[in-house]
């Protein structure tokens, strides 16, 4: 696999606990792909992508390293990216 849907990847890497929620935050102009805003849900992510991503309280800076086909546990989240912000590369 070479690009997943954003929301799908969002919910995939648990930034959120669902994939609708997923949705909601790229529509309401939450998210930046390499500096950019998305607000197309369906957009394609691909590795090497860094997202922005505005939470509730923080803000998360993520590096795209990897697809997944199904939701896992935290463990397998971890490895769908790199965590920019906290110097995790």
């Amino acid at each position: 696999m070479e690009r997943q849907r954003l929301d799908k990847w969002l919910w995939h890497a648990r930034v959120v606990k669902a994939r609708t929620s997923a949705a909601a935050l790229v529509e309401a102009g939450h998210v930046r792909i390499n500096g950019v805003r998305e607000m197309a849900p369906g957009h394609s992510v691909k590795v090497g992508d860094v997202l922005t991503i505005a939470l509730d309280r923080t803000v998360r800076v993520l590096k795209v390293i990897g697809f997944s086909e199904r939701r896992g546990d935290a463990a397998a989240a971890r490895v769908l990216y790199d965590d920019l912000q906290n110097g995790k590369q």
